[in-house]
């Protein structure tokens, strides 16, 4: 089948939406379908196979990293020479309103998928009073929508209260092979200690923003001799954050992928994960498959990723408390810390890119054949 993506977000950007879609890319590809994506412009003009037409906009002030591209007359013509069979347009909200407008218009069926509670946002930016705005300008296009596509059971129950009807479940997905705990090396742990492998490694990967809490970390460093933090990613706060932990073992990494990623994954002891906003969270995920055991907050959908006492512990939202309680009860009990990596590995080894595109596809052809 001939697919066209709509994206408000994609390569060179790395972030979980960005991941996802890759992967995505990549299976649809190997199965023989033909993609089309318009995303913003600045990345690259093919990817595995499909092509990318970049789309010009102007970056949103409070978020740079981000692009406002609304579409244009060339978005039309490119469709038009592509002809897809299906537009899916994935966390429309500028730029998927051109998916969603051409679908209508080229009479072709429409799935959205939603990833980001861009509502819950507007709060960490200094934009609250846009919070009702958004919340009905995200209903209103999911509507349009023959289906709607979300990552995680909160998720879903969240869409249904707020109005948006026919959705359903994307499986979530990790690349089991690349991210596997005999990666681990001393190599790396030296890496991310900063020098000294011997102390309790805590790691963070994802974008460096305010909504993802980070500074609460701070309480572990203080609460737990002997531990180091190691911040993997970056973004509009990481400036702001090196500041905040001036003077504390931490380090910043910059941004990592592909084995370098997967390495730093599996040297370190424990993963945090402090947001209070993922819809899914694909870093915990990617944790999980290289045996690591996560500690996040019991909130949004990390509780279908980490179940409480199999592949890590949740702690309650902002209780510095029991998270430095929860980190110094898996680090003082070595027993739990293997049984959590061990269980941590067994839980991402169910998971598959190839499985979850492959659900995706159906629902791509039910909406074809209804």
């Amino acid at each position: 089948m001939r697919v066209t993506l709509f994206t408000e977000t994609f390569l060179p950007e790395t972030n979980g939406v960005v991941t996802r879609l890759k992967h995505t890319v990549e299976e649809l590809v190997r199965v023989g379908d033909e993609v089309l994506v318009f995303a913003p412009s600045g990345g690259p003009k093919s990817y595995a196979g499909a092509r990318i037409h970049g789309v010009a906009g102007v970056p949103f002030p409070p978020y740079p990293q981000i692009h406002l591209c609304p579409p244009h007359p060339r978005v039309a013509r490119t469709l038009g020479w592509f002809d897809p069979d299906l537009i899916h347009a994935v966390n429309p909200f500028v730029l998927g309103t051109g998916g969603i407008f051409y679908a209508r218009r080229l009479k072709v069926p429409l799935i959205t998928s939603y990833h980001t509670n861009l509502a819950a946002y507007t709060h960490f930016y200094g934009l609250g009073f846009f919070e009702g705005a958004t919340r009905w300008w995200t209903r209103t296009l999911h509507n349009r929508a023959a289906l709607t596509l979300c990552t995680s059971g909160t998720t879903r129950d969240y869409l249904l209260r707020e109005g948006i009807t026919r959705v359903r479940l994307w499986p979530r997905g990790v690349d089991a092979r690349r991210f596997r705990p005999d990666r681990a090396s001393k190599e790396w742990r030296n890496r991310l200690s900063g020098g000294r492998p011997e102390e309790k490694i805590l790691l963070y990967v994802g974008r460096l923003a305010r909504e993802k809490s980070i500074g609460q970390l701070k309480a572990v460093l203080r609460g737990i001799t002997g531990t180091r933090l190691a911040i993997v990613g970056d973004g509009p706060a990481r400036k702001a954050l090196e500041r905040e932990f001036r003077g504390m073992p931490t380090i910043f990494t910059g941004f990592l992928g592909g084995d370098d990623l997967a390495n730093a994954y599996a040297s370190a002891d424990l993963f945090v994960f402090p947001s209070t906003t993922e819809t899914l969270g694909i870093a915990m995920i990617e944790a999980l498959s290289s045996g690591l055991p996560v500690v996040a907050v019991r909130s949004g959908g990390a509780h279908e990723v980490v179940l409480n006492g199999e592949n890590g512990l949740l702690y309650e939202p902002g209780s510095d408390g029991e998270l430095v309680a929860t980190i110094r009860r898996i680090f003082g009990d070595g027993t739990l810390c293997a049984a959590l990596g061990r269980g941590a590995r067994a839980s991402a080894e169910k998971l598959g890119w190839e499985a979850s595109t492959a659900s995706l596809r159906g629902y791509y052809e039910d909406i074809l054949n209804f």
